[in-house]
Protein backbone atom coordinates (compact mmCIF):
# COMPACT_ATOMS: atom_id res chain seq x y z
CA UNK A 1 0.00 0.00 0.00
CA UNK A 2 1.48 3.44 -1.23
CA UNK A 3 1.56 6.39 1.43
CA UNK A 4 -0.80 8.44 0.22
CA UNK A 5 -3.21 5.41 0.08
CA UNK A 6 -2.43 4.34 3.62
CA UNK A 7 -3.27 7.40 4.35
CA UNK A 8 -6.57 7.62 2.96
CA UNK A 9 -7.60 4.52 4.78
CA UNK A 10 -6.23 6.12 8.47
CA UNK A 11 -8.09 9.61 7.57
CA UNK A 12 -11.50 8.23 6.21
CA UNK A 13 -11.46 5.09 8.35
CA UNK A 14 -11.22 7.78 11.78
CA UNK A 15 -14.09 9.57 9.66
CA UNK A 16 -16.12 6.35 9.68
CA UNK A 17 -15.78 5.22 13.20
CA UNK A 18 -16.55 8.73 14.28
CA UNK A 19 -19.87 8.98 12.33
CA UNK A 20 -20.87 5.58 12.89
CA UNK A 21 -20.28 6.23 16.63
CA UNK A 22 -22.46 9.40 16.65
CA UNK A 23 -25.13 8.16 14.96
CA UNK A 24 -28.07 8.55 15.13
CA UNK A 25 -27.51 11.77 17.32
CA UNK A 26 -25.26 13.11 14.50
CA UNK A 27 -27.63 12.01 11.58
CA UNK A 28 -29.70 15.84 11.29
CA UNK A 29 -26.07 17.22 11.11
CA UNK A 30 -24.91 15.04 8.27
CA UNK A 31 -27.99 14.40 6.24
CA UNK A 32 -28.26 18.39 5.96
CA UNK A 33 -24.73 19.21 5.63
CA UNK A 34 -23.94 22.35 4.25
CA UNK A 35 -27.10 23.01 2.93
CA UNK A 36 -29.33 25.61 3.83
CA UNK A 37 -32.88 25.33 5.27
CA UNK A 38 -34.06 26.62 1.58
CA UNK A 39 -32.28 23.53 -0.05
CA UNK A 40 -33.38 21.14 2.29
CA UNK A 41 -37.07 22.58 1.30
CA UNK A 42 -36.87 22.76 -2.37
CA UNK A 43 -37.56 20.71 -4.89
CA UNK A 44 -35.49 19.00 -7.39
CA UNK A 45 -35.37 17.32 -10.40
CA UNK A 46 -36.20 13.90 -9.74
CA UNK A 47 -37.83 14.09 -6.47
CA UNK A 48 -40.76 12.14 -7.68
CA UNK A 49 -39.33 9.01 -8.62
CA UNK A 50 -39.29 8.49 -4.79
CA UNK A 51 -42.45 10.32 -3.60
CA UNK A 52 -42.08 8.62 0.22
CA UNK A 53 -38.62 7.81 0.74
CA UNK A 54 -37.81 6.39 3.94
CA UNK A 55 -34.64 7.54 3.95
CA UNK A 56 -32.88 10.48 2.69
CA UNK A 57 -30.69 13.43 2.97
CA UNK A 58 -29.68 17.22 0.90
CA UNK A 59 -26.43 18.19 0.86
CA UNK A 60 -24.39 21.40 -0.63
CA UNK A 61 -21.48 22.53 -1.23
CA UNK A 62 -19.89 25.86 -2.48
CA UNK A 63 -16.98 26.38 -5.02
CA UNK A 64 -15.00 29.08 -6.85
CA UNK A 65 -15.68 28.02 -10.48
CA UNK A 66 -18.07 28.21 -12.83
CA UNK A 67 -20.87 25.40 -13.36
CA UNK A 68 -18.68 24.54 -16.69
CA UNK A 69 -16.02 24.27 -14.95
CA UNK A 70 -17.93 22.03 -12.34
CA UNK A 71 -20.17 19.67 -14.70
CA UNK A 72 -17.22 17.77 -16.33
CA UNK A 73 -16.13 16.17 -13.36
CA UNK A 74 -19.45 15.18 -12.26
CA UNK A 75 -20.20 13.58 -15.35
CA UNK A 76 -17.22 11.68 -15.61
CA UNK A 77 -17.74 10.07 -12.41
CA UNK A 78 -18.22 6.25 -11.91
CA UNK A 79 -16.41 3.53 -11.49
CA UNK A 80 -14.59 2.53 -14.80
CA UNK A 81 -14.26 6.30 -15.18
CA UNK A 82 -13.11 9.36 -13.74
CA UNK A 83 -13.90 7.37 -10.30
CA UNK A 84 -15.72 8.77 -7.45
CA UNK A 85 -12.74 11.37 -5.83
CA UNK A 86 -13.47 10.27 -2.39
CA UNK A 87 -11.29 7.89 0.08
CA UNK A 88 -10.17 5.50 -3.07
CA UNK A 89 -8.39 3.13 -0.39
CA UNK A 90 -11.12 2.77 1.76
CA UNK A 91 -13.52 1.84 -1.17
CA UNK A 92 -10.86 -0.60 -2.20
CA UNK A 93 -10.28 -2.56 0.75
CA UNK A 94 -13.94 -3.59 0.01
CA UNK A 95 -13.25 -4.46 -3.63
CA UNK A 96 -14.56 -1.45 -5.76
CA UNK A 97 -11.62 -0.97 -7.70
CA UNK A 98 -12.44 2.98 -8.04
CA UNK A 99 -8.92 5.15 -9.48
CA UNK A 100 -9.88 8.39 -9.15
CA UNK A 101 -8.32 11.01 -11.45
CA UNK A 102 -7.68 14.59 -11.54
CA UNK A 103 -7.94 15.59 -15.15
CA UNK A 104 -11.19 15.91 -17.20
CA UNK A 105 -11.00 12.70 -19.49
CA UNK A 106 -12.79 13.41 -23.07
CA UNK A 107 -13.63 10.10 -23.25
CA UNK A 108 -15.85 10.26 -20.16
CA UNK A 109 -17.73 13.53 -21.24
CA UNK A 110 -20.85 12.19 -23.13
CA UNK A 111 -23.62 11.08 -20.81
CA UNK A 112 -26.58 9.80 -21.82
CA UNK A 113 -29.91 9.21 -20.32
CA UNK A 114 -29.89 5.48 -19.88
CA UNK A 115 -26.20 4.74 -19.14
CA UNK A 116 -24.94 2.77 -16.29
CA UNK A 117 -22.64 4.47 -13.39
CA UNK A 118 -20.94 1.66 -11.44
CA UNK A 119 -20.01 2.33 -7.70
CA UNK A 120 -17.31 -0.90 -8.31
CA UNK A 121 -16.94 -3.91 -10.78
CA UNK A 122 -19.49 -6.30 -11.72
CA UNK A 123 -21.92 -7.68 -9.00
CA UNK A 124 -21.47 -3.87 -6.85
CA UNK A 125 -24.51 -1.30 -6.86
CA UNK A 126 -24.64 0.82 -9.95
CA UNK A 127 -26.87 3.49 -11.22
CA UNK A 128 -28.53 4.52 -14.36
CA UNK A 129 -28.88 7.55 -15.91
CA UNK A 130 -32.35 8.97 -15.87
CA UNK A 131 -32.17 12.70 -15.96
CA UNK A 132 -29.48 14.66 -17.71
CA UNK A 133 -29.57 18.30 -18.28
CA UNK A 134 -25.80 19.97 -18.93
CA UNK A 135 -24.40 21.96 -16.93
CA UNK A 136 -26.92 21.51 -14.60
CA UNK A 137 -29.12 18.87 -13.39
CA UNK A 138 -28.32 14.66 -13.37
CA UNK A 139 -30.53 12.58 -11.75
CA UNK A 140 -29.40 8.87 -11.29
CA UNK A 141 -31.77 5.93 -10.38
CA UNK A 142 -30.40 2.80 -8.72
CA UNK A 143 -30.25 -0.26 -10.84
CA UNK A 144 -30.04 -3.97 -10.62
CA UNK A 145 -26.39 -5.02 -9.37
CA UNK A 146 -27.05 -7.94 -12.22
CA UNK A 147 -26.70 -7.82 -15.81
CA UNK A 148 -28.54 -6.25 -17.76
CA UNK A 149 -28.86 -3.62 -14.94
CA UNK A 150 -32.94 -3.27 -15.52
CA UNK A 151 -33.35 0.16 -13.57
CA UNK A 152 -34.97 -0.22 -9.99
CA UNK A 153 -39.24 1.10 -10.23
CA UNK A 154 -41.42 1.97 -7.15
CA UNK A 155 -42.25 -0.86 -6.37
CA UNK A 156 -39.45 -2.90 -6.87
CA UNK A 157 -39.04 -5.95 -4.06
CA UNK A 158 -35.49 -4.12 -2.93
CA UNK A 159 -36.50 -0.31 -3.00
CA UNK A 160 -35.74 2.27 -5.07
CA UNK A 161 -33.05 5.12 -4.47
CA UNK A 162 -32.09 8.45 -6.46
CA UNK A 163 -29.16 10.07 -6.51
CA UNK A 164 -29.59 13.69 -7.52
CA UNK A 165 -27.18 16.89 -8.40
CA UNK A 166 -27.81 20.40 -9.41
CA UNK A 167 -25.50 22.90 -10.13
CA UNK A 168 -26.61 26.50 -9.40
CA UNK A 169 -24.18 29.27 -10.83
CA UNK A 170 -23.49 31.62 -7.96
CA UNK A 171 -21.09 35.23 -7.51
CA UNK A 172 -22.68 36.27 -10.92
CA UNK A 173 -21.64 32.77 -12.24
CA UNK A 174 -17.98 33.03 -11.21
CA UNK A 175 -19.19 30.32 -8.91
CA UNK A 176 -21.21 27.18 -8.40
CA UNK A 177 -23.50 26.01 -5.42
CA UNK A 178 -23.36 21.77 -5.63
CA UNK A 179 -26.27 20.25 -4.38
CA UNK A 180 -27.09 16.14 -3.91
CA UNK A 181 -29.79 14.94 -2.57
CA UNK A 182 -30.85 11.23 -2.28
CA UNK A 183 -33.93 9.68 -1.27
CA UNK A 184 -34.72 6.01 -0.58
CA UNK A 185 -37.66 3.95 -0.40
CA UNK A 186 -36.91 0.59 0.70
CA UNK A 187 -38.61 -1.97 2.98
CA UNK A 188 -39.44 -1.78 6.31
CA UNK A 189 -37.13 -4.97 6.92
CA UNK A 190 -34.45 -3.05 5.32
CA UNK A 191 -34.59 0.15 7.52
CA UNK A 192 -31.66 -1.16 10.05
CA UNK A 193 -29.23 -1.90 7.64
CA UNK A 194 -29.69 1.04 5.43
CA UNK A 195 -29.13 3.08 9.21
CA UNK A 196 -26.04 1.36 9.54
CA UNK A 197 -24.34 2.18 5.82
CA UNK A 198 -25.34 5.90 6.50
CA UNK A 199 -23.08 7.34 8.00
CA UNK A 200 -20.28 5.46 5.93
CA UNK A 201 -22.20 7.07 2.65
CA UNK A 202 -22.22 10.35 4.75
CA UNK A 203 -17.91 10.59 5.16
CA UNK A 204 -17.60 9.03 1.21
CA UNK A 205 -19.97 11.80 -0.31
CA UNK A 206 -18.32 14.73 1.73
CA UNK A 207 -14.84 13.80 0.19
CA UNK A 208 -16.33 13.59 -2.68
CA UNK A 209 -17.48 16.63 -2.94
CA UNK A 210 -14.93 18.17 -1.49
CA UNK A 211 -12.53 16.47 -4.07
CA UNK A 212 -15.05 17.86 -6.80
CA UNK A 213 -14.71 21.27 -5.09
CA UNK A 214 -10.93 20.97 -5.24
CA UNK A 215 -10.54 19.78 -8.32
CA UNK A 216 -12.86 22.46 -10.20
CA UNK A 217 -10.74 25.07 -8.22
CA UNK A 218 -7.74 23.70 -9.46
CA UNK A 219 -8.84 23.33 -13.01
CA UNK A 220 -7.12 20.08 -13.63
CA UNK A 221 -7.32 19.46 -17.78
Amino acid sequence: MTKSALVDVLVGGTQVVAAAITAPLGRSRYNRWGATDAEVRAAMPGDDLVAAPRLGYTRALSMAAPVEGVWPWLVQMGQGRGGLYSFDALENLVGCDIHSVDRIMPEFQTLDAGDLIRMGPAGYPCFRVRLIEAPRHLVLVGADPEPPHPEATADAPAGIATWQFQLQPIAEGRATRLVVRQRLACPRSSSVMWHLVEPVGFVMERQMLLGIRDRSVGGGG
